[in-house]
C-alpha cells in the first residue's frame, strides 16, 4: 500500500471550499462532525486554516481526536508538529487547545473505534483519498498505524 499525497490543484481548492462555511459563521449547520483548525506555517509562521473532520469526542477527557487523511505529509499535520498550540471551531465554539499526535499504536486504536462506530463512512473515506477499504477491523489498525497518523485536540488551561 503506497502513501497517499495531499491533493493539488482544482482538487484542493475543493477540499478547501469549507473554510467558507465557517468564515461566513454557519458552521452550526456542521454541528461537531467538522472543525475548524487554526494553526501556524512550520516555515512562514503565517497563519493558516484546515477543516478537518472529527472521528471523536471524549466528553470526560474534553478532548477532540482527528485524523489525518492525508499522512504525515499534510501541511496542517506537518504545522501542529512545529506548533502545537492551536485555535479550533467546532459546534460554534472557538477553543485555544493543544494538539498532540498520538503513536501509531494509539492512531491504531482510534481507527478500530472510528470503523466501527462508523463503518460506511470509514470504507467510503478510505476510497476518497486513495486507499482500499480494509475488510476487517485488523486491516483499519494497520492502515492507521502505517498511514494515517491520529491528533487529539486538548484545551487549553
Amino acid at each position: 500500500m503506497t502513501q497517499v499525497k495531499p491533493p493539488t490543484g482544482l482538487k484542493a481548492f475543493l477540499w478547501r471550499l469549507p473554510i467558507w462555511i465557517f468564515r461566513l459563521r454557519l458552521d452550526f449547520l456542521l454541528g461537531k462532525r467538522l472543525m475548524l483548525l487554526q494553526h501556524i506555517g512550520r516555515s512562514s509562521g503565517q497563519e493558516r486554516q484546515a477543516v478537518v473532520e472529527v472521528a471523536r469526542y471524549d466528553a470526560a477527557a474534553d478532548a477532540y481526536y482527528v485524523c489525518s487523511g492525508f499522512g504525515k505529509k499534510a501541511n496542517w499535520y506537518r504545522n501542529i508538529g512545529a506548533h502545537p498550540d492551536v485555535t479550533i471551531r467546532v459546534g460554534g465554539q472557538t477553543l485555544a487547545v493543544t494538539a498532540e499526535q498520538l503513536s501509531p499504536e494509539a492512531s491504531g486504536d482510534e481507527m478500530v473505534r472510528y470503523a466501527t462506530d462508523h463503518p460506511d463512512l470509514a470504507r467510503a473515506l478510505s476510497k476518497m483519498i486513495g486507499y482500499a477499504a480494509p475488510d476487517s477491523l485488523e486491516g483499519y489498525r494497520a492502515l492507521a498505524q502505517e498511514h494515517l497518523p491520529f491528533v487529539a485536540f486538548r484545551r487549553r488551561a
